[in-house]
C-alpha cells in the first residue's frame, strides 16, 4: 500500500501501518514521534465533521497530504481513519503524466513533419491513427476503425502484419502517383500488435530531384576535399624528382631509407634546388603518408606571428586574437609530418621552444596552461649553412644538433648540368598539361647555351626561363634566340663566346660540333656517324646524351 494509514479513536488509541512510519521516519514504537504527527492532525479539528475531508500538514520538513474519514456523531464508537501521502510522490506521478503527454505530442509532431503521411493499424489491420488527409483527401474520422485494405490502394500493411518483416522505401502506386512508402510491424513481447505505414515521398519525381541535389552536394564536398588534400597533403613523390645524375640518384636512395624512420631530417641546398620536393617525397614514402603534411615558411611570416602560427593560441590570449582561439600548425600535423622551410630565419627565442617540442613531444598554446602531446615527424630545410649560423650566434647549437640527425645536401644545378635536357623535357611536358600549350622541345644550340650558364636560381630559374621562351617562340622548338641575352650571348652563331671560355668549354664545343657535323654528313645515321668519328656506336650515344643532342632535330 502506498499510503500511510492512521486509525485513531476518541480515547486516543491508535493503529498505524508500516508505510505511515516510513513517511515520517519513525523507528519502532517511537511514541514521541507518533504523538507529534497525531497532535498536528488534531490541530485541524475535524471533531464536528462527519464524512470525508482533505488537507495538508508539514511534519519534520515534509509536506504531506491527508484524506480523513471521520465518524464523530456515533454515541457508541467515534473514530478517524486518515490516509497520508507525501506530496513529492503525487508531484512525481503528475510529472510522469505530463512527460507522457509531452512525449505523445512530440511523437505526433515528428510523424506529422517527418513524413508526407502515416497510418497506424492494430493487429487486425484496422486503422487506429490516420494522417493521410492531405495526401488522399480522406479525413481521419472517416478512416478510423476501417480495415486498411478498404481505405489505401495497393496497401501491403496487412501482409506485414502476417510476416512481421519490414518493407522499406517501396514504390507504391496510389491514385495515379508512384509514392515511396515504408511499412514496419510493431512487435511487443514477440507478438505482432500492429503496424505503421509511412509515405516519405508522394511522387517518385521528388526522389529524382533529391538525387540531383545530392549529386551537386557530393560535387561540392569533393571540391573541398580536394582543396584540403592540396593544403595538407604531399604533392610530390620521388618520381617527380627528375634526374639521371649519379650523385642525385644516391641522395634519393638515402632519402628513401630515411623516410622509413621517424628521425628528424635536415635538407640543405641553395634556393631553387628542390628542397621542398624532397620533403614532400619523404612524407609520401613514409608510413605517415595518409596523415597530414603541413608546411610553414619561417621567413615568410612576421616573427611576432610565427609563434602563434606554429603553436596556436587560446581564446583571448592577446589583443586581436580570435575569440575562439586557434589551432597551431604543430597540432594540425599530429600523426603526420611538418616541414619548417627556411628554418634559419626562425627567431632564437622560438628556437628554444621548438627544441622542447623535439625533446619532450609536447607544447602549450599561447595563453594556455595545458600540455598538448603530439606525434610529429619534423623536416627542416634551409638555403643557408646552419653550421655557419651557429658560429655567428644566429642559430642555437643544441637545436642544430637535434635537427642534424639525417642530413641531405642537394647540389646546385651548375653541378649537375647533365640533368638539364631531362629537366627541360619534364618542364615543357608539364606546361602542356597545366596550360595546354603547344608541345615544344629545346634545340641542341639552346641546350648547349643552357649548360654554359651558371644557374644562380637553379631549377626554379630554369623553369621560369623555359616558360618565358615557350611564350615567345613560334613553332615546336625553343632555340637560342628565344633565351635571355645573358644566356644566349655565351654562344654566337653556334660557337662559344671565348671571352671567358675555359679549356673544358672549348673541348666540349669542339666535340659537340664534330658530332653534329658527322650526323649531318651521314644524314642522321648513327652507325655511319660513329664509324666516321672512329668511335663505337655506344660511345656516340653517350656523347649525344651528354651534349643534349636530339637526333630528330638534325
Amino acid at each position: 500500500m502506498s499510503e500511510g494509514v492512521l486509525l485513531i479513536d476518541n480515547k486516543n488509541n491508535y493503529i498505524v501501518n508500516r508505510r505511515f512510519k516510513s513517511i515520517f521516519d519513525i523507528v519502532g514504537e517511537d511514541k514521541e514521534a507518533l504523538g507529534e504527527v497525531i497532535e498536528k492532525y488534531k490541530l485541524l479539528t475535524f471533531s464536528n465533521y462527519e464524512g470525508y475531508a482533505e488537507s495538508e500538514i508539514w511534519v519534520k520538513g515534509k509536506k504531506v497530504t491527508l484524506e480523513s474519514f471521520c465518524n464523530h456523531k456515533s454515541n457508541i464508537f467515534k473514530f478517524d481513519i486518515i490516509l497520508f501521502k507525501e506530496v513529492t510522490e503525487i508531484s512525481e506521478a503528475r510529472n510522469e503524466i505530463e512527460e507522457l503527454k509531452f512525449a505523445l505530442s512530440s511523437l505526433k509532431d515528428v510523424l506529422d513533419n517527418a513524413y508526407q503521411g502515416f497510418v497506424l493499424v492494430n493487429e487486425e489491420g484496422k486503422i487506429i491513427k490516420w494522417n493521410y488527409e492531405k495526401l488522399f483527401g480522406i479525413k481521419e474520422e472517416d478512416a478510423l476503425g476501417k480495415h486498411v485494405e478498404d481505405v489505401i490502394e495497393n496497401t501491403r500493411l496487412h501482409i506485414v502484419l502476417k510476416t512481421g518483416k519490414k518493407e522499406l522505401y517501396d514504390v507504391q502506386r496510389i491514385q495515379g502517383h508512384d509514392m515511396i512508402a515504408s511499412r514496419t510491424p510493431i512487435i511487443r513481447n514477440g507478438k505482432i500488435i500492429g503496424a505503421v505505414g509511412t509515405v516519405l515521398f508522394k511522387d517518385i519525381k521528388e526522389v529524382t530531384d533529391l538525387a540531383k541535389r545530392l549529386k551537386v552536394l557530393e560535387s561540392t564536398v569533393d571540391k573541398y576535399k580536394s582543396e584540403i588534400s592540396r593544403m595538407y597533403c604531399a604533392n610530390y613523390s620521388f618520381d617527380n624528382i627528375i634526374t639521371k645524375n649519379k650523385h642525385m640518384l644516391k641522395l634519393i636512395d638515402e632519402a628513401k631509407k630515411a623516410a622509413n624512420s621517424n628521425s628528424t631530417i635536415l635538407i640543405e641546398g641553395e634556393s631553387g634546388t628542390g628542397k621542398e620536393y624532397f620533403a614532400h617525397a619523404i612524407h609520401e614514402e613514409s608510413s605517415r603518408r595518409l596523415a597530414p603534411f603541413i608546411r610553414i615558411n619561417c621567413a615568410a611570416i612576421p616573427h611576432e606571428l610565427l609563434e602563434s602560427e606554429l603553436f596556436g593560441y587560446e581564446a583571448g590570449a592577446f589583443t586581436g586574437a580570435k575569440k575562439e582561439g586557434k589551432i597551431g600548425k604543430l597540432e594540425l600535423a599530429n600523426g603526420g609530418t611538418i616541414l619548417l622551410d627556411e628554418i634559419g630565419s626562425m627567431p632564437v627565442s622560438m628556437q628554444a621552444k621548438l627544441l622542447r617540442v623535439l625533446e619532450e613531444r609536447e607544447f602549450e598554446r599561447i595563453g594556455g596552461n595545458t600540455s598538448i602531446k603530439i606525434d610529429v615527424r619534423l623536416i627542416a630545410s634551409s638555403n643557408e649553412n646552419l653550421e655557419q649560423l651557429v658560429n655567428k650566434g644566429r642559430f642555437r647549437q643544441d637545436l642544430y644538433f637535434r635537427l642534424n640527425v639525417v642530413r641531405i645536401h642537394i647540389p646546385p644545378l651548375r653541378d649537375r648540368i647533365d640533368d638539364i635536357p631531362w629537366l627541360c623535357e619534364d618542364i615543357l611536358n608539364n606546361q602542356i598539361k597545366n596550360v595546354g600549350s603547344t608541345p615544344k622541345s629545346v634545340t641542341d644550340r639552346a641546350l648547349f647555351a643552357l649548360k654554359l650558364y651558371s644557374w644562380p636560381g637553379n631549377v626554379r630559374e630554369l623553369r621560369n626561363i623555359l616558360e618565358r621562351a615557350s611564350n615567345v617562340s613560334i613553332g615546336n622548338y625553343i632555340d637560342i634566340q628565344h633565351l635571355p641575352d645573358y644566356i644566349s650571348n655565351k654562344v654566337t652563331n653556334g660557337r662559344i663566346n671565348t671571352d671567358k671560355q675555359t679549356l673544358k668549354d672549348k673541348l666540349a664545343e669542339a666535340e659537340m660540333n664534330a658530332v653534329l657535323e658527322a650526323l649531318k654528313y651521314c644524314k642522321g645515321n648513327r652507325t655511319k656517324a660513329a664509324n666516321l668519328l672512329g668511335i663505337h656506336r655506344t660511345a656516340l650515344y653517350k656523347k649525344l646524351g651528354s651534349h643534349g643532342i636530339d637526333i630528330k632535330t638534325i
